[in-house]
């Protein structure tokens, strides 16, 4: 049975405590002022002042869960490959910071290494890349190993697939789950988070209010959002994508 095909109320979303809404959700970290998924992005964006850490999560060969976005490492290490067909610590060996000559080298990081820098009270947003999270007990290992870091509560995970949304709700129904949608016009049922596409909004002013009435957050698919902010505030949208969590920060007086 396909739990999205329901009309039902969506379970308990995601609350950060003592954390005034838009939350401002930096995506891969600050990958402005530092390569996108490196603990050096990570730190600045809690450093700026961002209220959840997004990242991707691919699995390795003898099944870590690497925060690395693309399914290859060709993009954004030294090295080339499937993220799949490497293990920790062949990845470890590459240097995610090779974009950027003029900074330090630096390892790809694991899930657990991220969980070991967030503060108590930061969310965490993270978007399942691969098929992989097809598989039950691949999405079970994964609450399991939220659950053991402490991370389970305030943690929201992310997909374009309802599938692999559909298999983790099925092994962890406690954990928030938020479908990206690049066509979307009317927000669906069954999920706790939204990510429509920018200008869904724009051609649906009321998208965000429908969303609310079934007690689910909205976070606009939009990494650049800053000069539209004033329009995702008037909307009351709940979270704020975004690549520069300084100067988003910034301009909403934080």
């Amino acid at each position: 049975m396909n739990p999205y095909k329901k009309t039902r109320k969506s379970r308990s979303t995601l609350h950060l405590p003592g954390r005034e809404k838009p939350y401002v959700m930096a995506h891969r970290g600050n990958k402005v002022a530092f390569p996108e998924n490196t603990i050096s992005a990570f730190r600045q964006a809690l450093q700026d002042g961002a209220d959840l850490i997004e990242t991707d999560l691919h699995l390795s060969a003898d099944d870590v869960f690497m925060c690395i976005h693309d399914g290859t490492v060709n993009r954004t290490t030294d090295g080339s490959g499937a993220v799949a067909e490497m293990s920790l610590n062949e990845l470890k060996t590459l240097n995610a910071a090779a974009a950027r000559p003029e900074l330090p080298p630096e390892p790809i990081p694991t899930l657990r290494e991220l969980a070991e820098i967030l503060p108590a009270d930061i969310g965490l947003a993270l978007e399942l890349k691969t098929d992989r999270f097809l598989e039950p007990a691949t999405c079970r290992r994964l609450a399991q190993e939220l659950e053991q870091l402490g991370l389970k509560a305030r943690t929201v995970a992310l997909s374009f697939s309802l599938t692999r949304l559909d298999t983790l709700r099925l092994v962890a129904p406690d954990l928030p789950v938020g479908w990206i949608t690049l066509s979307k016009i009317w927000p669906i049922s069954g999920v706790e988070m939204i990510g429509p596409f920018w200008p869904l909004l724009f051609l649906n002013p009321f998208y965000v209010l429908h969303a609310h009435s079934r007690q689910q957050i909205i976070c606009p698919l939009d990494t650049k959002p800053d000069s539209r902010l004033w329009y995702y505030r008037f909307l009351r949208c709940d979270a704020l994508l975004t690549d520069n969590p300084a100067e988003t920060c910034r301009l909403l007086g934080r």
